[in-house]
């Protein structure tokens, strides 16, 4: 029995020794903090930290800040800048970055302006030392972050410039961090500024020119190694964090540097991006949380008011600094009251730069313990701050932009259908249906396999069923349901049609071959009959599993196809596609149609950079090769026979695409129609007499045949 007691004194001997017991106990940690703080309103990342302040060598001591948390705390601190990163809405960013560059400049200058006469002149530190910590109290870390992206705001522009911003402040913090640390050891000579500029320029090469092109050959080539995608992705941001540290920066940039580098080649909806996001926010950021409050040190504050005064000060400027800086930008910006109180969220929460700015002036003798402790408080409150501002006010932008987003005709209740008739098409179609679906649309993606009536159908049945179930598995890696229908009928394209009309679909979505069966499956069987049957957007697919890998998307429109019943709400999913894709869009069109498009992508607010080329030549549609690269996602839209925008020619169009343009992927739209009305969409500057010439056109034509049988 004593030798049992003396196991268990062992056991729970403080700090704990057995490493099961302290994963079993972080664990528990990042499962009941968040719950038990938000019952009191208080956001989990808050509980995160306090609990590390509970847990750690200045609590109840019950972890030891060693290398295994100091393993884990570094790979979340990586992981939230990736994440960052990889998030960014680069095309959003693209249209901000001036705005980015300005938050940066104020964010640093006005935390930094305030910060150093208090310090010199107030705590009377020294010019090494003031310089130091006003730099400090420029930088902030995305700490918050967790919080809008789980408010779904990532991509709010006030968040983008914030982001933005972050790296530029950060950046160059951590420049002058180099400079004042090799000041103090004599290093800064003209060859230090060579090779830190030339080291610099490696590293920035090898991050976002080599590491792409590696991705794109990797997913290519491994299309399906899941996992290999993974842990591929997880060696790039280490690597480049690696990197960065050779090159004399700090690691955090080399992390948010890989995130950038893969956001074009990992879509916000993939697998790939919900296995990064879970994994980040399940286990190694709360790591890095806790692991901060681990590093608080309370006791300071009673050893004397020298220590508290410090503490009180530098917190106080740097919280003030922050949000000069945010009142400045949103001024000069016109933001409101809700998304300036974003930006001072964000921006206000001190600890991973900060740490690593304190930590190096604390190991070369420019900081002193009073700093060091000071600094810790001040992390503690301003994560605290940010915590709540962020929650609130994102919150409040949410609310803002719902009341302010127009409702869309039609758009909030959709339902997709992807029949299955070739099971290694499969899942490039759920891929499409993901990327196009509203993530706000409470319709579950419905999978539809058709069997014929014949003796083989049971047998048949069970088959589909089967193969239709690896559906649910595939689209569950993007948190994403699947409905799942399997049903027997005298023959496939009548199947189609009776399900399609039993759930309301909104979408078809189908793939069809391009060599021999092409034929007889696009105009025989399956898609003709579609088309001329049904009233929903058909969807007609000839696409490559990695949809992620494409440049750009081109869009071909037909004259007056912005008079279509169904034009929104095609254009609505091709936005939702591009904005998932993180591309482009290129319209081939007329000007009017072009107009309309920038009218609804403004309407929709959506931030998509787009393009306009002219085009009205659908005599020789060939003539687009001039326009569209086969790295280019080409999108066709087709009106049914009696729209608006129909020309008999356009019948030749997917024969056309699969005899050409065979090595591109390329997407037949069908625009909806009026259910059960199919009447056309006229307005006063429609040309009537279009309808007349047509007539004429057809009346000649049957009087040529006549005359040339009566001459036979």
């Amino acid at each position: 029995m004593d030798k049992v007691l003396d196991n268990l004194q062992h056991i729970f001997q403080r700090p704990f020794q057995s490493s099961v017991l302290i994963f079993a106990l972080i664990l528990f940690i990042i499962l009941l903090a968040p719950i038990l703080f938000r019952r009191f309103k208080v956001p989990g990342i808050i509980g995160l930290i306090i609990a590390g302040v509970i847990i750690g060598p200045h609590g109840l001591n019950l972890i030891a800040k060693n290398s295994a948390i100091d393993l884990f705390s570094t790979i979340g601190l990586l992981y939230i800048m990736f994440l960052a990163g990889l998030e960014l809405d680069l095309k959003g960013f693209s249209n901000y970055k001036h705005k980015s560059l300005v938050f940066g400049f104020f964010t640093f200058i006005s935390p930094f302006a305030i910060g150093y006469p208090v310090c010199r002149y107030l705590l009377e530190f020294s010019f090494e030392t003031s310089f130091l910590v006003s730099s400090m109290f420029a930088t902030h870390t995305l700490v918050t972050y967790p919080i809008v992206s789980r408010f779904g705001i990532s991509r709010n522009e006030a968040v983008g410039i914030t982001v933005g911003g972050t790296m530029l402040t950060d950046t160059a913090v951590l420049i002058i961090l180099a400079v004042i640390s090799g000041s103090v050891n004599g290093e800064i000579t003209p060859g230090f500024w060579i090779r830190f500029s030339i080291s610099v320029l490696l590293f920035l090469g090898i991050v976002l020119w080599l590491i792409p092109k590696l991705a794109t050959w990797f997913f290519r080539h491994f299309e399906g190694e899941k996992n290999s995608h993974f842990i591929f992705v997880l060696a790039m941001v280490f690597l480049s964090a690696f990197l960065s540290e050779l090159a004399g920066l700090e690691p955090i940039i080399g992390a948010f540097a890989a995130g950038i580098a893969l956001n074009k080649l990992i879509p916000h909806t993939s697998s790939l991006m919900n296995r990064l996001e879970f994994v980040g926010n399940s286990l190694f950021i709360p790591f890095f949380l806790i692991s901060v409050g681990m590093l608080i040190n309370l006791h300071v504050l009673l050893e004397g008011p020298h220590a508290l005064i410090i503490a009180a000060t530098l917190t106080i400027v740097a919280l003030i600094g922050k949000y000069i800086a945010a009142w400045i930008t949103s001024a000069i910006f016109k933001y409101s009251k809700a998304n300036r109180h974003l930006i001072f969220g964000l921006s206000s929460s001190h600890a991973a730069a900060t740490i690593a700015v304190i930590m190096v002036g604390f190991r070369i003798g420019i900081v002193d313990e009073n700093i060091l402790n000071g600094t810790i408080v001040l992390i503690l409150v301003t994560c605290l701050v940010a915590s709540f501002v962020t929650e609130h006010s994102a919150k409040h932008v949410l609310i803002t932009d719902k009341s302010e987003s127009p409702a869309l005709p039609s758009i909030s209740e959709q339902k997709i259908l992807v029949p299955i008739y070739n099971p290694n098409n499969m899942e490039r179609l759920l891929d499409l249906a993901i990327a196009i679906k509203n993530p706000k649309n409470r319709f579950p993606i419905v999978s539809l396999s058709v069997v014929e009536d014949d003796l083989q159908a049971k047998q048949k049945l069970v088959e589909a069923k089967i193969n239709l179930e690896k559906a649910i598995i595939h689209a569950s890696a993007f948190d994403q349901e699947v409905e799942i229908i399997t049903t027997i009928s005298q023959n496939v394209p009548s199947g189609i049609k009776r399900v399609a009309t039993e759930i309301f679909a909104t979408e078809i979505i189908i793939g069809f071959a391009l060599k021999s069966q092409f034929t007889d499956i696009l105009f025989g069987n399956v898609i003709k009959y579609i088309v001329e049957n049904t009233n929903q957007a058909v969807w007609a697919c000839s696409i490559s599993p990695q949809l992620s890998g494409h440049k750009k998307i081109v869009v071909i429109c037909p004259r007056y196809a912005d008079r279509e019943y169904g034009f929104n709400l095609w254009l609505d999913r091709v936005f939702r596609l591009a904005r998932t894709l993180k591309v482009s869009c290129q319209f081939l069109s007329t000007p009017q149609t072009f107009r309309h498009i920038k009218e609804y992508l403004h309407s929709s607010k959506m931030v998509i950079s787009l393009k306009h080329t002219e085009f009205t030549d659908w005599n020789d549609f060939t003539e687009i090769s001039a326009y569209i690269q086969p790295t280019d996602l080409v999108i066709i839209t087709l009106p049914r026979n009696g729209g608006i925008s129909y020309k008999i020619n356009q019948e030749s169009i997917p024969r056309l695409m699969a005899k050409n343009f065979e090595n591109y992927d390329f997407i037949l739209i069908y625009p909806n129609e009026i259910e059960d009305n199919p009447e056309m969409m006229f307005s006063d500057d429609f040309d009537k007499s279009l309808i007349e010439e047509g007539i004429n056109k057809l009346s000649n034509k049957a009087r040529s045949l006549t005359e040339i049988f009566r001459k036979r």
